[in-house]
């Protein structure tokens, strides 16, 4: 057989890259390293892409082949921009770069060898929604009547079992950790895991998980196969470490383990992701790892003033674990940041409101201005206040609050109490409860029309005997919660009726449910408090309507603003982004930091979260929270400002006193 060869141009590449004016000493000093692992601590708005992406050049520059150099990203656009930069500056194919997300070199790494784990190269990828229906099906075959009792819904369990990958965990382990509160379930749920790896692999697919799970094993198990993918790759770069979980930071170790040459970036100031299961001890302990490192800092910032940068590093010092840094920035002094206690949480937001508006006026674009906060419910009364004066948003957090399954749920009893022909409200009462499919559902409504009062048969539980497949419990449930409620509802008490509903199993339902079921809870606890500012039931169902029915574009007349929008984000989705103007709502005691993570012993990781938010202002930053706020049972409380406003030096801001006209 005749061999014929593909000769590619890997001489060093003549560039014109001026390093000395086009990088400042620190980022200099990083790209133009020797060899070695490297760890980069790279401060907010420092320009660590600019950095990753010279680094690259200047390996090309030294003669580095392409093929040689593993770039991992977290995501494929930032993996993309990093090497059409790189293109730029060099002139050349960064084709065979091995540039991407974890999860995408996984799957280059796996159409190579996935016969070492047991599949065939041209398996399937599941999306997160395809993977969910394989867990369904696994449900469905381990024979566990979901109907006969509650039992967690396939989005509940798939993240479970997600969990469980990153962290290198087992179910029991997972569960133990994220959802102690379904241990008795452990042997069911380790049931359907593994049929569900089965499936996966008659099927010949793979979840996301999967690529990085099966990634690792052909590395750990297979010492020459490592040994060879450890020597292709002459530089290994690591972008946003802070955010890895121990099965990246494995594979990162595996595929290094020659060269050695593993420069890792990133900022243990902004690691907020441990929810997800990422690791904050792997920044930390890299010098540790890699005993030889060089460790390099970018401190110089190019985002935000003076002004905000004091607050910030003022604010992230508290923190113990932690590599030292004090971020100083190139631009000139601005405006010192701004404390807003308000009189309440309506005042809070008529504040934002208002002062939106003035920095329009002054010239800044809506979209360059930002309202953050800890809690997606922490938006509500801004998303309300913002409708009101036809201030147009875009929520980066999820749905408008009014509009968010949970809330539409416990809203639809209410609403059947008030309305009994509201069909909609019905069936999707119906619906929350087991057993109970949307046939059945249209069954009950039809079946409850019939009489002159529908909570009549519900109340009684003589509806059981027209239908058969309710289950007692069930019955149990609408007998005593509609007796409740119908009593309530004379009493004008929307804020019980809720409690009542939640009290009567919904709690257990949103367990079941969603895998974010504490942050839903949270979200009806200040639905509940926002029900007691009306008189009425009829009076809070209207107000919920009309909230539901406007959005923020809609109440505004056409050519306002240019389709400009306010963003409205929690502080996790802002992580990246940066605006002129930044508002952080709720910066209260019990509010932000989250109560359940000083529990939990995770105020580090909340300081963090301050910093983050913090650091995303360009210009101008607004630090506000309500003196008062309304609790149900404990009426009104008194609010402390947040302990990280309370530990700030009072040079770090002003301090505005907000009156009314």
């Amino acid at each position: 057989m005749k061999k014929y060869t593909i000769h590619r141009d890997v001489s060093p590449v003549r560039t014109a890259i001026d390093y000395e004016r086009e990088l400042n000493e620190e980022q200099r000093s990083v790209v133009l390293s020797g060899d070695g692992p490297i760890l980069v601590i790279a401060g907010a708005g420092s320009g660590k892409t600019r950095v990753v992406t010279y680094r690259v050049a200047r390996l090309l520059e030294r003669g580095v082949p392409p093929g040689g150099i593993l770039l991992l990203t977290f995501t494929n656009k930032a993996a993309r921009e990093m090497l059409h930069r790189v293109e730029h500056l060099v002139k050349m194919d960064t084709r065979y770069i091995w540039g991407g997300t974890f999860h995408h070199i996984g799957n280059m790494v796996l159409r190579q060898h996935a016969d070492r784990v047991g599949y065939n190269r041209n398996f399937t990828i599941l999306d997160n929604e395809d993977a969910k229906d394989v867990v369904e099906l696994a449900v469905r075959e381990s024979g566990i009547d979901t109907k006969k009792r509650m039992f967690p819904k396939s989005g509940v369990l798939k993240e479970l079992f997600s969990y469980a990958a990153n962290t290198m965990q087992t179910i029991e382990e997972a569960v133990r950790e994220r959802n102690p509160f379904f241990y008795d379930l452990l042997d069911e749920m380790a049931s359907i895991h593994t049929i569900y790896t089965r499936k996966k692999r008659e099927t010949n697919a793979m979840d996301f998980d999967d690529l990085l799970t099966y990634w690792h094993m052909v590395l750990s198990e297979d010492a020459e196969l490592c040994k060879l993918y450890a020597m292709t790759f002459a530089h290994i770069l690591v972008d946003e470490y802070q955010d890895t979980n121990r099965i990246q930071s494995e594979i990162i170790d595996f595929m290094g383990l020659i060269n050695r040459n593993v420069m890792v970036v990133g900022d243990d100031a902004q690691s907020i992701y441990s929810f997800r299961g990422a690791n904050f001890q792997n920044i930390l302990d890299f010098p540790k790892k890699y005993g030889d490192a060089s460790i390099f800092k970018l401190e110089t910032n190019y985002r935000s003033t003076p002004e905000i940068l004091d607050l910030a590093n003022n604010s992230i010092a508290y923190n113990f674990n932690q590599f030292e840094k004090n971020l100083h920035s190139v631009r000139s002094n601005g405006v010192i940041p701004v404390v807003a206690p308000s009189r309440d949480v309506i005042q809070q937001a008529e504040f934002v409101a208002q002062r939106i508006l003035e920095l329009s006026d002054e010239g800044i674009p809506l979209d360059r201005i930002s309202v953050l906060y800890r809690a997606h419910y922490h938006s509500m009364e801004v998303q309300m206040e913002l409708t009101r004066r036809g201030i147009p948003f875009e929520i980066r957090s999820g749905l408008r609050f009014f509009e968010q399954a949970h809330i539409k749920d416990v809203v639809s009893f209410l609403r059947v109490v008030s309305n009994p022909n509201d069909e909609i409200s019905w069936k999707r009462m119906f619906r929350i409860f087991p057993r109970i499919g949307k046939k059945t559902a249209d069954n009950i409504y039809s079946y409850l029309k019939e009489h002159e009062d529908p909570f009549g048969p519900l109340m009684s539980k003589s509806i059981g005997e027209k239908f058969k497949s309710i289950r007692k419990e069930n019955l149990d449930v609408w007998a005593e919660l509609f007796t409740e409620l119908k009593d309530l509802q004379n009493d004008e008490a929307p804020g019980d009726m809720i409690s009542a509903v939640l009290k009567h199993g919904y709690i257990e339902y949103l367990k079941f449910t969603y895998p974010n079921y504490e942050a839903r809870l949270e979200d009806l606890g200040q639905l509940i408090n926002f029900s007691t500012k009306y008189q009425s039931l009829d009076s809070f169902l209207s107000e919920l309507s009309l909230m539901s029915g406007l959005s923020g574009e809609e109440v505004v007349t056409a050519g306002d603003f240019d389709e400009e929008r306010v963003i409205l984000s929690t502080i996790h989705q802002a992580k990246g982004l940066e605006w002129q103007v930044v508002f952080i709502i709720w910066c209260a005691e019990g509010r932000f930091p989250n109560p359940k993570a000083v529990e939990e012993g995770a105020i580090e990781e909340e300081r963090r979260l301050f910093y983050v938010a913090s650091t995303r202002a360009m210009d101008e930053l607004y630090l506000c929270y309500p003196i008062l706020a309304f609790d149900r049972q404990a009426g009104h409380i008194i609010m402390r400002p947040s302990r990280f406003l309370a530990e700030l030096k009072g040079s770090c801001y002003e301090e505005w006193s907000i009156n009314e006209y």
